[in-house]
């Protein structure tokens, strides 16, 4: 129990500690809604998610402006991640303000403590756990089925885009990075909402996550400057030159996907 505690804090000094955080994560950030969003579609719904649809779906061309999108959002993104490590609460509000940043404080330790490879195997299961693992298992289950439910419930699409992406965010417990990666789940959502192939997201997912890894890994080695707990790497009109493209990496996203057919069988099991 005591190695149990300080594997959760980041703590421990056991050699193979990293290593069982990493099968914790793999299970409970992956395998974890993989199963969650089988048995919701399976066993409640009796609904197929059609990944010989979703496959016919993905283009190159989409891929190369998949791309764009994710360096104008993350280079965006940037400037939403240094206002919410920044805000500050009213006096009456000192309470949940001391709490969140403990908890937050009690998180990068144990986000360091994960992302500090010691060797080139550890990078390697890092990229398969952070990058691959969680990158599919949350876009099945959020965007996948969350999204698509709130589609139905609400009838409309911005409401089940952003609701999903704040459940998203919310989940992972982190009030001092809520809104960026509530964008960053908004733009998954309208990926797969404008394609209406989860390829995409899931791709744009691993990506995002990998390239955190890497980053983190190559600063350690010295061949980068990065400090995963500074905020303000990018300029305001950078930022907004980010944004521009992401606008206009969307807009052609979404009418170069703007003929696609739904699936008549799949239509009618969902």
């Amino acid at each position: 129990m005591d190695e149990t505690v300080g594997l959760f804090t980041g703590e421990s000094d056991h050699p193979k500690a990293k290593y069982a955080l990493f099968f914790v994560q793999a299970i409970g950030a992956g395998f974890a809604f993989l199963a969650s969003a089988w048995l919701i579609a399976k066993v409640l719904d009796k609904a197929d998610f059609g990944w010989k649809q979703q496959m016919s779906r993905f283009k190159f061309k989409g891929l190369i402006i998949l791309l764009m999108i994710m360096f104008g959002g993350v280079v965006f993104n940037s400037i939403i991640i240094d206002w919410n490590a920044n805000v500050e609460f009213p006096e009456s509000w000192s309470f949940v303000e001391e709490w969140m940043k403990e908890a937050e404080a009690q998180r990068i330790v144990l986000t360091k403590f994960l992302t500090d490879f010691n060797s080139p195997l550890e990078f390697l299961i890092g990229i398969l756990v952070i990058g691959f693992i969680a990158g599919i298992g949350e876009e099945v289950f959020f965007r996948g089925v969350l999204q698509s439910k709130m589609h139905i419930y609400t009838g409309n699409i911005h409401l089940s885009v952003w609701i999903s992406a704040f459940i998203f965010s919310a989940i992972h417990i982190q009030f001092y990075g809520l809104f960026p990666r509530m964008v960053l789940g908004a733009i998954f959502g309208y990926i797969y909402f404008y394609s209406g192939s989860m390829i995409y997201p899931i791709i744009a997912h691993i990506l995002n996550n990998s390239l955190t890894v890497t980053l983190v890994y190559l600063g350690k080695l010295g061949i980068i400057e990065f400090d995963i707990e500074k905020t303000d790497q990018v300029s305001w009109p950078f930022a907004m030159l980010g944004l521009v493209l992401l606008l206009i990496a969307m807009k052609a996203f979404k009418d170069s996907h703007k003929n696609f057919k739904l699936d008549d069988e799949l239509a009618e099991s969902l």
